[in-house]
């Protein structure tokens, strides 16, 4: 590990045991809220990856339903919450935290001056365990701040409440009923928000690829770390899928760094755009892939989304809605995965 990473690391744990005690959250301090006063929202997740960003995307919708009339702020990193959002009408701006605080100070500093003089109703912080985010909120001057924890002693009763996407959701609406308002709706999907020229132009690109008489099924053998399958293991899912979905397309779409666990033998699928890729997949009958910003984008495009896992964070990260399910690699095998596939499919053709 190189020593800007020990740094980091150190910076980040010291960090988290000076915020974690950070405030309380004011919802019900700030006494009764009148819906047509909030005006203007912060919501605050300082991260940069395509996953997360799309993950957040049910808390704005929340936030946008509770306060039909405000614009939303997102505090976020990297350069890609632009795009997620761009068909989001009350996400007004986007405030980036640079990538190197060290060596971009001035910028730096010039994010929380924003944050400072931001004119704030309500600032909330989506997840709990980030002292970027945390700070954020306690910096604000907001009457209502929402730290993203719940007061100790309080668990909530939902069977999906494990699910990233959904425990923001779900601690936001606590929150909320200590002043009267609730909501008991399902929590919903992510969603990339796109438009029917962006879907045509999709199922143009794809039927440049594919055979236009069949439907299609995409699948993503790429993965980070850990979460990446071996070759082997995926030649003998996609030599079993071949077999069994032979009046079906099959294609591979391809990550940014442009390999494949299967040497290229399917059709194949490349772009660097995420709403080109989540238009192409949007077109698709299923996707199957490993956990990744990828399968969130499926999910986030309305495509039924088969997710593999491989690790114990199935119930935090799996695909939900349209059909959608995780799998667990550890307990299932392929004709286990090719099972729910099948089911979907047959959902699908009802």
């Amino acid at each position: 590990m190189s020593i800007l990473k020990k740094i980091n690391v150190v910076r980040r744990s010291l960090m988290r045991n000076l915020t974690k005690n950070m405030g309380n959250s004011g919802i019900n301090k700030g006494g009764p809220i009148d819906k047509t006063k909030i005006k203007k929202v912060l919501i605050s997740r300082p991260n940069k990856r395509l996953g997360n960003l799309l993950l957040i995307t049910p808390l704005v919708q929340e936030v946008t339903a509770t306060f039909p009339d405000c614009k939303i702020d997102l505090f976020v990193k990297g350069t890609l919450a632009p795009i997620v959002f761009e068909n989001y009408e009350n996400v007004d701006k986007i405030i980036h935290l640079p990538k190197r605080p060290f060596k971009e100070l001035i910028k730096y500093l010039k994010v929380w001056t924003l944050i400072r003089k931001g004119k704030y109703d309500l600032v909330i912080n989506v997840d709990q365990n980030s002292s970027s985010g945390r700070l954020a909120v306690q910096f604000s001057r907001a009457k209502y701040k929402f730290f993203g924890d719940l007061p100790e002693n309080v668990q909530l009763e939902h069977d999906d409440y494990e699910h990233i996407a959904k425990y923001p959701v779900y601690n936001f609406r606590y929150f909320l009923a200590q002043v009267g308002l609730e909501n008991k709706e399902p929590v919903a999907l992510l969603d990339l928000k796109l438009s029917q020229k962006e879907i045509t132009n999709g199922k143009n690109i794809l039927n440049k690829i594919i055979d236009e008489k069949k439907k299609t099924i995409a699948i993503f053998t790429f993965a980070t770390g850990e979460k990446c399958y071996c070759v082997s293991w995926w030649e003998e899912f996609y030599a079993a899928l071949k077999e069994e979905y032979q009046d079906y397309n099959i294609i591979e779409v391809l990550p940014v760094e442009n390999v494949s666990q299967i040497n290229f033998a399917a059709p194949s699928f490349y772009s660097k755009d995420v709403r080109e890729i989540g238009s192409v997949l949007a077109n698709t009958t299923v996707f199957i892939g490993a956990d990744s910003g990828i399968m969130h984008l499926s999910s986030a495009s309305k495509a039924p989304t088969v997710g593999l896992f491989s690790g114990s964070n199935i119930k935090k990260y799996e695909p939900y809605g349209n059909n959608s399910i995780g799998l667990d690699t550890n307990v299932l095998t392929v004709p286990d995965f090719i099972k729910a596939i099948s089911a979907i499919l047959n959902k699908g053709n009802l």
